[in-house]
């Protein structure tokens, strides 16, 4: 079975601002999809959002009359029924499949914004349950099998808008009401990507039986959001801890799948999730806790003509040197590699998170191995090619990660020869470099997806190489003044010239995430600036 995700990405008739300007697929592109997989052998089944994750379209006039809030639905409103309906019918009509995914994970602020307005305190758990018994109704009349992912049943009973109130093992909404309202027609499907102890996996499926679901489903990830490389170091170890339990005789279930994420600009290369989308299928054919790990990576060059192990050592990116240790108390994995590309140069706010690491090194040893891994391997395992992206973006890195630190020792010590050096030999070859990032991930972008949404991750590279270039001409400014005029007797002649002085330089940084060190999860929003917008 292949999910394929839409939200509004997807032509609905009459609706041009739903998925305007996204790339939307067609009925004619669906109904491809579908003939193709079907030759296959494979099922496609369509998933959008019913309740949540709407912020898309909702954000357009034409259906701001929908809003609960500007990322949620209005539930009770005929209004959102009739758009749910028309949604369902749209999106089933291409495909073969009776079953559809309603989403309806994620609605954080259920209930508290609009709707409160308009039909006054309801509790959220009713509010979302009822409205899932009208968006089952709508699914039974055409003939469908909705399932939707459980977060909001646990999240919204812990009052948590969290995926702490989900994960939170004492948390069980399973009570006598709430089973009785539960819609029989749907299934509940439990997600989790974060977990590398199987022990959760077994109590919360456990809990989803509790509410009256027998067979849930069960999701686990490859962490290719927020990122440029998949992290698979950390997508096996959660992987495993999902199948180990999703495939026990006993207490198992009879479907799981693995999902990939494009969430934060969709950055990420989604072939490098394919070492562990066949680690994800060699668990389906092995009954032990883990697979032949031998077979697997002969089993990866014969099937994708790459080298497990190059693929997995360009997860370093997200890295430190002596590497970050999994254990089964880890939740997340770094993007490091993002965090360092996309912070401001000229500030670097982030780099007294790294001080002590030497990643200079670090990255020019990634660039290194990655390069050769390309050309020496290129007849036996010619989709290593992909590999160019992370390659690019350790050399960028490398010449990046420390450059304001330099900058700054020789600015204080009033070193202006160095300071020049630096600005014609390390920052203009970081230019050069970020130059052919952005062009080879454009390239890549065009290769394999539609053009829509590039414009974001085009605006990320054109913020950073405007802001290298205002660099580059503030220090030349600055030892150029320095040089001719020669003000360092009379300090009060000229306060007036800008270019006395770089402001930026004479700022002492702070540390922002004390005892996280590198491993951090960020997204571009957060390390482009300091300020906020507004």
């Amino acid at each position: 079975m292949l999910q394929l995700y839409t939200e509004d990405t997807f032509e609905m008739e009459g609706e041009p601002f739903f998925g305007y300007l996204r790339g939307k697929y067609s009925a004619r592109e669906l109904a491809s999809i579908d003939d193709y997989a079907f030759d296959l052998g494979i099922e496609v089944m369509p998933c959008i959002q019913t309740l949540g994750h709407m912020g898309q379209a909702l954000q357009w006039q034409p259906y701001t009359h929908l809003r609960d809030n500007p990322e949620v639905l209005l539930p009770e409103s005929e209004a959102t029924y009739e758009f749910i309906e028309k949604m369902i019918q749209t999106i089933s009509r291409p495909f073969r499949s009776k079953r559809i995914h309603i989403g309806m994970d994620e609605a954080y602020g259920l209930g508290e914004g609009r709707y409160r307005q308009l039909y006054g305190y309801k509790d959220s758990s009713q509010i979302f349950v009822e409205h899932l018994q009208r968006v089952t109704e709508i699914c039974i009349r055409h003939n469908l099998q909705p399932i939707l992912w459980s977060d909001m049943l646990f999240c919204l009973a812990a009052k948590n808008n969290t995926l702490m109130g989900y994960y939170d093992e004492s948390n069980n909404p399973a009570t006598p009401e709430l089973v009785s309202n539960m819609p029989s027609h749907a299934k509940l499907i439990f997600w989790d990507y974060y977990h590398t102890n199987s022990d959760i996996y077994s109590q919360k499926i456990q809990q989803h039986r509790d509410m009256g679901c027998p067979d849930p489903w069960v999701a686990t990830a490859v962490w290719t959001w927020n990122r440029f490389w998949s992290a698979l170091p950390f997508s096996f170890e959660a992987i495993r801890a999902s199948t180990v339990v999703s495939k026990d005789k006993e207490d198992g279930v009879r479907n799981a799948f693995i999902t990939i994420w494009g969430d934060e600009g969709n950055e990420c290369d989604v072939y490098s999730a394919l070492p562990a989308l066949l680690y994800y299928a060699e668990h389906g054919y092995c009954e032990q806790p883990e697979v032949d790990v031998q077979a697997l990576k002969r089993n990866f060059e014969g099937i994708c003509g790459a080298n497990f192990d190059d693929w997995v050592t360009a997860s370093k990116i997200d890295d430190i040197p002596e590497g970050t240790p999994i254990t089964s108390r880890s939740t997340f994995a770094s993007n490091m590699s993002k965090w360092l590309l996309w912070q401001d140069p000229f500030l670097s706010f982030m780099s007294p998170q790294y001080a002590d690491e030497d990643l200079e090194t670090h990255y020019e040893t990634i660039q290194d191995t990655l390069s050769k891994a390309i050309s020496e391997k290129s007849l036996n395992c010619p989709l290593n090619e992909r590999l160019e992206l992370p390659r690019r973006i350790a050399t960028v890195l490398s010449l990046k990660c420390f450059l304001r630190k330099r900058c700054v020792d020789a600015y204080r010590k009033k070193d202006y020869n160095q300071l020049l050096e630096i600005a014609h030999g390390r920052l203009s070859l970081l230019r050069q470099e970020v130059d052919g990032l952005w062009k080879y991930h454009r390239k890549l972008w065009m290769k394999t997806c539609k053009p829509f949404g590039w414009e974001v991750l085009e605006n990320r590279y054109g913020g950073l190489r405007t802001r290298l270039e205002t660099m580059y001409d503030q220090i030349i400014a600055h030892v150029d003044y320095i040089t001719h005029y020669k003000l360092d007797q009379d300090e009060d002649e000229d306060d007036e010239n800008e270019h006395k002085r770089i402001p930026e330089f004479d700022v002492d940084l702070e540390c922002i995430y004390y005892g996280s060190k590198t491993n951090l999860l960020i997204d571009h929003a957060r390390v482009v600036s300091t300020s906020r917008p507004g």
